[in-house]
């Protein structure tokens, strides 16, 4: 069984990763239905794609959760699905998040 360090840990995510990424903090609001209820919680991105974001949000989802995300900057929504969940740290959980079919100009960014 191979240890995976630090280092070749980041270059088996950034080969894992669809596209470019671009380092942003950009507030954003999940939302989701739960229990015939609608629920809400607002965090931010670490980084951002065409395609989805890496998010730092106050709570955990099981990997395959459907959301509605929202950019608090432009107002945009998109429907997202949690693809992989990191570690719980001091700000919350590390979400990796993929954008179903997003506006082009949904993060208000040409990539």
């Amino acid at each position: 069984m191979e240890i995976m360090n630090e280092a070749s840990y980041a270059l088996r995510l950034q080969s894992l990763r669809a596209g470019a990424r671009v380092n942003s903090r950009v507030r954003v609001t999940l939302e989701w239905e739960e229990a015939g209820k609608r629920h809400s919680v607002s965090g931010y991105t670490v980084d951002i794609s065409p395609k989805g974001c890496l998010a730092i949000v106050p709570q955990g989802f099981a990997v395959g959760q459907k959301m509605t995300m929202r950019n608090s900057i432009n107002g945009n929504e998109t429907v997202a699905k949690l693809i992989w969940r990191g570690h719980e740290g001091r700000a919350g959980w590390e979400l990796g998040l993929e954008l179903n079919n997003p506006p082009a100009d949904f993060w208000g960014l040409d990539f």
